[in-house]
């Protein structure tokens, strides 16, 4: 907290400095309320109340169910089975169903698959589409630009997805759910990690569940109920991209020290049951360019799933280090469907499904340190993702199967001495290193970051091929980043308004009717999860400064400025119950004024398969 405010101290500094806002100084009427920002230990409305946790053991807890937290899960259970050894594996994950907050392209790479469960289509694994058509595009404003990676000269580049199958993330994370309940772990949906526990040597002893039953205004309601405290040999962390708690062990354990800030995507998806005539099951379609300037890094996706309905997966994933803060990722994929080349697709169509996550871009150069006494990260909590391939999810699984096996290999070891309470997987880092998602990474880790050129995404496309293509991801020298997203967003009275175009209600769309689909909820009587460091700054920096990003970088309608009656100005609203836990917020925000917590569990979207 106190480093938090030095930053903001320092920002607001910068602001004086640069004459952005010469306006005095804007008291905020009270946002946050969260006891993670408010303290309730002088509130009186607390005095009486029982803090007592329950505590639970377990040999590992894995904080989060999607295809890292459970492949990690699985693999532990498999090793133990095999050697009849005892071994207690508990799995936490804030989403009321396994698999109703994963939400993925997905074009899934199935390699780690292959390795977990071998016997994967004797098992039933929802894998029903095969590619089977590989199409890639530039777009102009009118027109169509094919590029032929289906040629036997491209096959090796990272956009070729021969072999890989079509699915839905959601899905085949809920069979991953079945497949690690048979082997014997503990899966408990609906519960969300909220705090790590440490031992007094440092080490991490586990996490605690939510606290639940808290009014708006942070008071306790009769309904409070304190969490659970969950207590492990070891902890795998596996939250998803820029989780709560991740980003508290980077700082605790210094686990950044030596690579660059991770670098993000949004990533915006629609289900749509499409004419039966324009279905093409088993087609794969990317386009970059329009509607993104070429100084933006983003690009599109089209995929024909073979699931019974004629149901076509379209998205758009814009990169976050974008500079013009009147952009919009939500209205840029709106427009993008009213291109006369994907137009035709949807129309007659109905869109049955939409959602956002934001997603890791930083590849090899962001990777930190991935064990630390008492725990590890695995899958995209530590960024896994390879970028130009927009796949992540057979790195993910490979990285918790790599982790499991290390966590077993100490845990079981009758002779192992640790240093501290908590056990450290020292073997982790190490077999990374020596796997192919290490290899993976470090072969396409220029790509991304080629996109900073005066080119932009096209100098991307000409780095692929030209170096890619010819020296294979082994060139003598890496690029860089260049700093986190959140410096990348640049003043507004530098930048150009970009005007939307209304929603048809065809092909595109309002923000408030898609987020409707998305089934979000939360308990709408707690304390908003987007909880802010210091009221006063959206008022004070965001707003007069960048015009008030928030509005339009959230895919969610969360962030709200409106007329302040009592002010006669305006202020912030925050509509949390919107919230569909993308993250974009935390990570996109100039000011790094918002931290993302877990609302009570239970809470968030419903992508029933997305």
């Amino acid at each position: 907290m106190i480093g938090q405010r030095r930053l903001l101290n320092e920002v607001f500094r910068t602001v004086s400095a640069r004459s952005f806002c010469t306006a005095t100084p804007q008291r905020s009427k009270k946002i946050t309320t969260h006891y993670t920002i408010v303290s309730r230990e002088n509130d009186e409305r607390w005095k009486d109340v029982d803090m007592e946790r329950v505590a639970d053991e377990s040999d590992v807890v894995v904080v989060g169910g999607g295809p890292a937290g459970l492949s990690a899960a699985i693999r532990l259970k498999q090793l133990a089975n095999e050697q009849d050894k005892e071994l207690r594996v508990t799995v936490v994950e804030k989403a009321p169903e396994i698999g109703s907050h994963t939400l993925s392209g997905a074009c899934l790479e199935p390699k780690a698959l292959f390795e977990l469960f071998p016997d994967w289509e004797e098992r039933g694994a929802p894998l029903h589409t095969p590619v089977t058509d590989d199409k890639f595009g530039i777009l102009t404003k009118n027109k169509m630009i094919p590029v032929p990676i289906s040629l036997p000269i491209f096959k090796g580049l990272p956009m070729n997805n021969h072999g890989n199958y079509i699915v839905r993330l959601g899905s085949f994370v809920q069979w991953l759910g079945e497949q690690a309940e048979a082997l014997g772990v503990e899966i408990y949906p609906g519960i969300a990690a909220s705090e790590i526990l440490y031992h007094e040597d440092g080490s991490v002893k586990g996490i605690a569940t939510t606290d639940v039953g808290i009014a708006k205004d942070g008071s306790p309601k009769d309904t409070f109920e304190r969490g659970m405290e969950l207590h492990a040999k070891c902890t795998v962390f596996s939250e998803g991209c820029h989780g709560a708690l991740a980003k508290q062990l980077y700082k605790q354990f210094n686990l950044r020290e030596n690579c660059e800030p991770q670098s993000y995507g949004i990533g915006l998806k629609e289900l749509w049951e499409v004419d039966p005539s324009k279905h093409c099951p088993g087609r794969v379609e990317h386009t970059v360019g329009w509607p993104l300037e070429k100084s933006t890094y983003g690009g599109s996706f089209i995929y024909h799933l073979n699931e019974g309905a004629p149901l076509v997966a379209v998205g758009f994933v814009v990169g976050l280090d974008y500079k013009n803060p009147y952009l919009s990722p939500f209205q840029e994929f709106q427009r993008f469907k009213t291109h006369p080349k994907i137009r035709p697709l949807f129309e007659g169509g109905t869109r049955i499904g939409y959602g956002a996550r934001a997603l890791n871009e930083g590849g090899f150069q962001s990777i930190p340190k991935v064990s630390f006494p008492g725990g590890v990260l695995v899958g995209c909590s530590p960024g896994f993702m390879n970028v130009p391939k927009v796949k992540g999810t057979h790195l993910a699984m490979k990285s918790a199967m790599i982790a499991a096996e290390s966590i077993y290999d100490v845990i079981t070891d009758e002779n192992h001495q640790s240093e501290t309470e908590g056990i450290m997987a020292t073997s982790y880092e190490e077999r990374l290193k020596s796997s192919w998602v290490y290899e993976e990474l470090k072969s396409v880790r220029n790509i991304r970051p080629s996109a900073h050129s005066v080119l932009g995404v096209y100098g991307t496309m000409l780095y692929t091929g030209m170096f890619y293509w010819l020296f294979g991801g082994k060139e003598p020298w890496t690029l860089s980043h260049g700093g986190p997203d959140h410096t990348k967003l640049k003043p507004a009275k530098e930048c150009k308004p970009i005007e939307y175009p209304k929603p048809d209600n065809k092909v595109s769309f309002d923000l408030l009717s898609s987020v409707a689909l998305t089934g979000t909820n939360h308990e709408g009587d707690q304390p908003a999860h987007l909880t802010l460091y210091s009221d006063d700054v959206p008022l004070n920096l965001n707003l007069p400064v960048y015009d008030g990003p928030e509005g339009r970088f959230c895919p969610a309608g969360v962030y709200e400025y409106v007329d302040d009656e009592e002010t006669g100005g305006r202020r912030l609203q925050i509509n949390a119950q919107n919230c569909i836990h993308c993250k974009t917020c935390d990570i996109k925000d100039p000011s790094q004024n918002i931290n993302w917590v877990p609302p009570e569990s239970g809470g968030g979207p419903a992508y029933q398969g997305m």
